[in-house]
């Protein structure tokens, strides 16, 4: 059985692709650049889910094809987003069908279904918001709709919130260089919980549901799930606690939420009036996001292909301590 990971060598793309070589599988991964280098040990090829014949070479003689390469950015233009999130899944989609792969299992995100207000403990039943205050969730959902509405195909959908582990190049990275430069705000009260799942977590439920997805009538098929640790933290303790790691001291400046609501709303604005690039370094949706309690049920991953976290939270943040203070 031959896997392709398209986003094999990024950071949820090359634990999967790690995972599956460790189990003797064959896999590909797929990437943009030839300096991109190794992905586990797997074979490289090189294309973009923006080029379509790229995508139809890498899929020959491919049974399993794992989507996920995304732009993840909080830019206020849509076009990036539509280009790469939504036509690239369609490529992908198109291409899975012409070359006769059975099952496409896409790296979507709990974002989906979150439209700024607290979410307790949610399942799957909870609907798309009517608004959206981001371009990221908003292209998300499309191609997750379109993914799973497809016949002929086996689907399923994962939705991990706040990935993290040793090898992200995103969201540490960030937040240390904001808190170095001062410039890190706690937003909110401070008391919201939100969810993480540790990167060996999230691609252990990937290979999980494309085992389970066996034939048209499996349970999976066709269904997005969310996965997390299962253990919901305090946004603020949480960040805390990982600057600590680093020797950073704790954040120390706060914002109301209702302030940082209307300085994302002003900044959006300016950003798209005057076309400025990069992003703007506050958002309504990353005000929420900071702000807002938000967790999830993973109750019907455990259900369906039995997804419990192998990798504990305090076993990882150990982990995380320990590669931080290298």
């Amino acid at each position: 059985m031959k896997n392709l990971v398209i986003g094999g060598t990024g950071f949820l793309g090359g634990e999967i692709v790690r995972q599956l070589a460790g189990q003797g599988q064959s896999v590909c991964a797929l990437c943009r650049r030839k300096s991109a280098g190794t992905a586990g040990g797997s074979e490289i090829v090189f294309g973009d889910i923006t080029d379509k014949p790229s995508l139809l070479k890498a899929m020959r003689g491919v049974e399993t094809v794992y989507h996920t390469a995304s732009v993840p950015a909080i830019s206020v233009s849509w076009k990036p987003f539509y280009e790469t999130n939504v036509l690239g899944a369609k490529n992908v989609l198109d291409a899975c069908k012409q070359s006769g792969v059975r099952r496409l299992i896409y790296t979507s995100s709990a974002s989906v279904v979150f439209g700024c207000t607290s979410q307790e403990n949610v399942d799957e039943t909870v609907p798309y918001p009517k608004k959206w205050y981001a371009h990221y969730p908003r292209s998300k959902s499309v191609a997750e709709q379109m993914i799973l509405n497809e016949n002929g195909l086996l689907t399923c959908s994962i939705r991990p919130h706040l990935i993290i582990g040793e090898r992200d190049r995103h969201l540490f990275p960030r937040l240390f260089r904001r808190a170095e430069s001062g410039k890190l705000f706690r937003v909110g009260d401070g008391t919201n919980r939100i969810d993480i799942i540790f990167v060996e977590n999230a691609a252990q439920a990937h290979i999980q549901a494309a085992n389970a997805l066996t034939d048209e009538n499996s349970p999976v098929n066709g269904k997005a799930y969310f996965v997390s640790q299962g253990q919901p933290v305090n946004c603020w303790d949480w960040i805390n606690e990982i600057l600590a790691f680093k020797g950073l001291p704790a954040v120390k400046k706060s914002i109301s939420f209702e302030a940082a609501w209307r300085y994302g709303f002003c900044l959006e604005g300016l950003y798209r009036l005057f076309r400025l690039r990069g992003e703007p370094v506050m958002t309504r949706f990353l005000a929420a996001q900071l702000a807002k309690t938000h967790y999830l049920n993973n109750a019907n991953a455990c259900r369906d292909f039995g997804y419990v976290p192998k990798l504990s939270y305090r076993d990882g943040m150990e982990r995380l301590k320990e590669f931080l203070k290298k």
